[in-house]
């Protein structure tokens, strides 16, 4: 009998311009699809623009999502897990979720969780600004009020839904930007506080609990107070403090320089998985990026390109990943991706013009 493995791949929402705050960064009515569709190559040889084998498809309507479901789960991704978002006291971008996902008659073949993309909003996602970056358009960090409301929607809403994903039946939750959560709630010791009650809360709705996941960055430390120059911790002490369940990373450009090859970028991912499994005693689940290049979201050059992240390499990460669980028999066999759609940031899963269904491909042969 074939062993079964989680693949959870992030899906990043903006592929639609039914939300209508969304107008603000691509106005041209079709969410991120605008950048991507506008890209240009920024040096001789640079592998942009690139285009989408199922086009600029509408990724709120739930025909395209049954087709992108099927795709995914034939090729041995059986997890999504969405991007979510909260800003100015409402949540933003759901309507690829609620009105696609949600609405398609094969959402049981792959099952989904939310990551709370807690972060602030600059002008990152409007080609025409993206190089101001100390303007400011909504800012993430919550008060306790607005963390319940938020937490209450999330538990009515999503939760419940018989494909929501869950570890030993509690649903699973994770987030993104600690600090920013602290920084709002006021301090770790009100962050624990939160917890607390989230999951007293979860436990009143009838499911057995709610297991946090903390988004991986680089080894840092953590301002106790959330705000001030006070007492700090570090990250290990600090998911100690607050009883998060599990972890994982969202990208490898956040703990690792990417600038380079594909292969040599491995190596480092390798060592870090090993140092956290001997630093934390919580699980890491392994983390696989297929690339990174957002210069599809600027008009000059940016420095920082994968390379050489050819199907062939990224299949190499995904055995890596496999034999990393296979190494972990007592924990959920959950590997996580980036991503199935993160064009302009050159890491998904998604066929296009240039490797076709490689990447699909080479996850099929790892995990199916």
């Amino acid at each position: 009998m074939t062993k079964k493995y989680d693949v959870a791949a992030y899906i990043w929402p903006a592929y639609t311009g039914e939300d209508k705050r969304s107008r603000m960064f691509w106005p041209e009515g079709i969410g991120e699809w605008q950048s991507v569709k506008n890209s240009v190559a920024k040096f001789e040889g640079h592998n942009w623009p690139r285009k989408p084998l199922w086009g600029y498809v509408n990724e709120a309507d739930p025909y395209v999502m049954e087709m992108q479901i099927n795709a995914a789960a034939d090729h041995g991704v059986n997890v999504f897990i969405y991007d979510w978002y909260w800003y100015d006291k409402h949540p933003f971008l759901e309507n690829c979720l609620n009105d696609g996902y949600l609405k398609a008659k094969n959402n049981d073949r792959v099952k989904f969780y939310l990551m709370w993309a807690n972060h602030n909003v600059n002008y990152t996602w409007d080609i025409r600004l993206s190089h101001i970056k100390d303007a400011l358009i909504w800012d993430a960090a919550v008060d306790r009020n607005e963390f319940e409301k938020l937490a209450k929607r999330l538990i009515e809403k999503y939760f419940h839904h018989p494909s929501y994903y869950t570890i030993d039946g509690k649903p699973v939750f994770m987030i993104y930007d600690l600090a920013s959560l602290m920084k709002g709630l006021g301090g770790a010791a009100a962050t624990k506080d939160a917890f607390e009650w989230f999951r007293a809360e979860v436990v009143r709705a009838g499911l057995p609990g709610l297991h946090l996941q903390m988004t991986m960055w680089g080894e840092m430390n953590y301002n106790l107070s959330g705000v001030d120059d006070g007492i700090t911790v570090t990250s290990n002490e600090l998911v100690q403090l607050l009883g998060f369940d599990s972890m994982s990373h969202y990208q490898y450009v956040h703990f690792t320089d990417i600038d380079r090859d594909y292969e040599e970028i491995m190596t480092d991912v390798v060592k870090e998985w090993t140092r956290i499994e001997q630093t934390y005693s919580i699980p890491y689940f392994p983390h696989v990026s297929v690339g990174w290049d957002n210069n599809p979201r600027y008009k000059e050059f940016r420095p920082g390109i994968v390379k050489n992240n050819t199907p062939e390499k990224v299949q190499a990460a995904f055995e890596k990943a496999k034999e990393y669980v296979d190494a972990h028999p007592a924990q959920p066999p959950l590997i996580t991706v980036n991503s199935w759609n993160e064009w302009t940031e050159t890491s998904y899963l998604q066929p296009d013009n240039l490797y076709g269904y490689g990447y699909l491909e080479a996850l099929k042969k790892v995990f199916k």
